[in-house]
């Protein structure tokens, strides 16, 4: 039960399919073991999924046995792209199809039903914000970190100070949409890859689900006559093959993943010059993986990135944690320095 005057924060994770919400108290710190989840509906518009998050937030008290007048903030994450303030791109996006989502203002909207303070971030920003905190615990704001977190694209964050960079418009630590260098990292004929976004050679254009199988997979199957993969229905569904067939040590799924570590490498290297992090993590399906396979995919992203040597003394690599609750806990994270802040004030 809840003492007189005690308070926590809510986190809420938007997904494509599923929401999934958490509670953290500032003195015991997360209140909820696992995963929560119910459905999100953001394929039926804003109203009707603006109401399936408050569902999930009266779910989280419920099962918590928290009063709602304890709640002194909510944190809000979704896929993008958005605004820093959580109004969703006039352009859509993948996850918000819907014509109604265009230019909605998510946040702004939560906040409205809820009456309560609700903090924005995109998803990858989030869970950037929960590894960041995992490692460094009580140490945090010392501290800078730098995520790459490969999915369908390639998400990720960067964190100064224990907080997240957002930028002017809500775009910084977009790294899937850096330019990598490529000499090097292409084998021989190999085509420049594209990305979804319009850039060619971006970080997204390799490190990704998309990647491989837009850029990829159809260069190395044709380096491979008859490799097994060749037979699956189509190159989308082969490309979601390629792992398995890494874990167990297939040459092509390897050199895949090969160039996929070594475009993380050039990546974290790019971050090493300009932000100059104490820890670089690395998350999502790619090393969500059995350990043989995750240990040297690490390690190549490590031989990829170049330090100075007074970096490499003091710099961290690690998985991002809990990733399936990385989102939520991040947002609850953002709600809790709102509060914090706010109080002091």
């Amino acid at each position: 039960m809840q003492t007189q005057g005690a308070w926590v924060v809510v986190g809420l994770d938007n997904g494509g399919n599923k929401n999934n919400a958490t509670v953290l108290d500032p003195a015991r710190g997360s209140l909820v073991d696992g995963m929560v989840e119910t459905p999100s509906r953001v394929t039926e518009g804003p109203e009707i999924a603006v109401e399936a998050l408050i569902q999930a937030f009266d779910g989280i008290l419920r099962q918590t046995g928290i009063p709602r007048e304890n709640v002194r903030a909510v944190g809000l994450d979704t896929p993008g792209p958005a605004s820093a303030e959580g109004v969703i791109s006039s352009m859509g996006s993948t996850n918000f199809a819907h014509d109604g989502w265009r230019g909605f203002d998510f946040r702004g909207a939560l906040e409205r039903r809820l009456k309560l303070p609700v903090v924005y971030n995109n998803d990858g920003n989030a869970a950037a914000l929960y590894a960041h905190h995992v490692c460094f615990g009580a140490e945090a704001a010392r501290h800078s970190s730098v995520s790459a977190i490969v999915g369908t694209g390639l998400g990720g964050g960067v964190i100064e100070s224990g907080r997240i960079i957002k930028g002017a418009a809500g775009m910084a630590g977009e790294l899937g949409h850096v330019h990598i260098p490529m000499q090097g990292l292409l084998a021989e004929g190999q085509p420049v890859p594209h990305c979804n976004c319009g850039f060619d050679g971006d970080a997204e254009s390799v490190a990704s689900l998309t990647g491989i199988e837009k850029n990829l997979l159809p260069y190395w199957l044709s380096r491979h006559p008859g490799h097994e993969l060749e037979s699956a229905p189509s190159v989308s569904q082969a490309a979601k093959l390629v792992r398995s067939c890494g874990e167990r040590g297939d040459p092509m799924a390897r050199r895949i993943f090969e160039q996929q570590a070594m475009a993380i490498g050039r990546l974290f290297t790019i971050a090493a010059n300009f932000t100059d992090p104490s820890a670089y993590f690395v998350g999502g399906g790619v090393v969500e993986t059995a350990r043989e396979f995750r240990e040297w995919f690490m390690s190549k992203v490590r031989e990829n990135t170049t330090l100075r040597e007074e970096q490499a003394r003091v710099a961290r690599f690690a998985l991002v944690p809990d990733l399936d609750m990385a989102g939520a806990r991040g947002a609850a994270l953002a709600a809790l320095e709102h509060a914090t802040r706010s109080s002091s004030s």
